[in-house]
């Protein structure tokens, strides 16, 4: 079995695993809350700021074009999403509930550790420079939702400031071009946490899976699920084609693009009062199906 085989498995056996915990009910959905806490608060900031400290950022002016990929591919779906879901007459709640899941990929908390396992360290550093659009596209989509539902920008612009993932690049970035020194013992810390966030975000997805939101959501799940997990990473693959990008950046551009719907499209169904629901049964079934979609993408790659 080649290395991409081993990896994906791997991930499936994690999230198999959370799903059997859940079954026999030694966790519950419930214990998803902290789970998710912890990594987004500790361990994921600890693994993006020491795989920032500890690289070699000679090719930063390259990695910079990375986020423009997913960018614009996210832009390019929600537009022609907008329109679809527009023509089908649907009402404003449901049409971004809808929106923002076809938007926002998880480039985070699936793209890291599938960039890391098969593509090594040089992959995870590439998916991190994606990441930072999706904290863009997050960015962008707090601002259009409080014109349209209302709030406040102070709100958005602090939820969005005090964003772990986001610090943890900009400390980490900091701290490598200045050469600063933070000893072995945070060394050893941070790498240590840092290594905690894959499987535990693994298990909190299985814990997440709920196949009866097939019955309930089904013409929006087949409608996001095509956005997310083919016509997003289309554009990206025309995007990152168009602009000459090849190996490593090609491939992680592509493969950070087909990720399925991202996480914090639920933290803006619940800021803004959107359909959570329907939301959150669009992620988990695409996240599901990207259990498929992602190793056959990555095998034409």
């Amino acid at each position: 079995m080649n290395e991409i085989g081993v990896t994906i498995l791997s991930i499936i056996v994690m999230i198999g695993l959370g799903y059997f915990l859940k079954r026999i009910d030694f966790l519950t959905v419930k214990d998803m809350n902290p789970f998710n806490k912890i990594v987004m608060y500790i361990l994921l900031p600890c693994m993006i700021f020491h795989a920032l400290y500890s690289a070699d950022l000679s090719l930063l002016s390259k990695l910079g074009i990375l986020p423009f990929v997913i960018l614009a591919s996210s832009v390019a779906t929600g537009i022609v999403s907008f329109i679809v879901l527009k023509a089908l007459k649907l009402d404003d709640i449901t049409l971004w509930s809808v929106l923002v899941t076809v938007m926002i990929a998880n480039t985070g908390f699936m793209g890291y550790p599938i960039s890391l396992g098969i593509f090594g360290s040089d992959g995870f550093l590439r998916a991190i420079f994606c990441d930072i659009a999706t904290l863009c596209i997050f960015l962008i989509l707090s601002f259009v939702l409080i014109l349209k539902f209302g709030g406040t920008i102070k709100t958005a612009v602090r939820k969005i400031a005090l964003f772990p993932s986001l610090w943890a690049v900009i400390l980490g970035l900091c701290f490598n071009i200045l050469n600063i020194p933070i000893g072995p013992v945070v060394d050893n810390t941070v790498n240590y946490l840092g290594q905690g966030a894959i499987p535990l975000i693994m298990i909190a997805l299985g814990l997440s899976i709920d196949f009866s939101a097939l019955k309930r959501s089904q013409r929006m799940i087949m409608f996001t699920s095509i956005m997310k997990l083919m016509f997003f990473p289309l554009v990206a693959f025309f995007v990152a084609s168009h602009i000459g990008l090849i190996d490593l950046q090609y491939k992680i551009s592509i493969v950070e693009a087909a990720m399925p719907s991202g996480m914090m499209s639920l933290l803006l169904a619940t800021t803004y009062k959107l359909d959570f629901e329907l939301t959150s049964d669009c992620i988990l079934i695409n996240t599901v199906i990207s259990l498929i979609t992602l190793p056959a993408i990555i095998m034409l790659l």
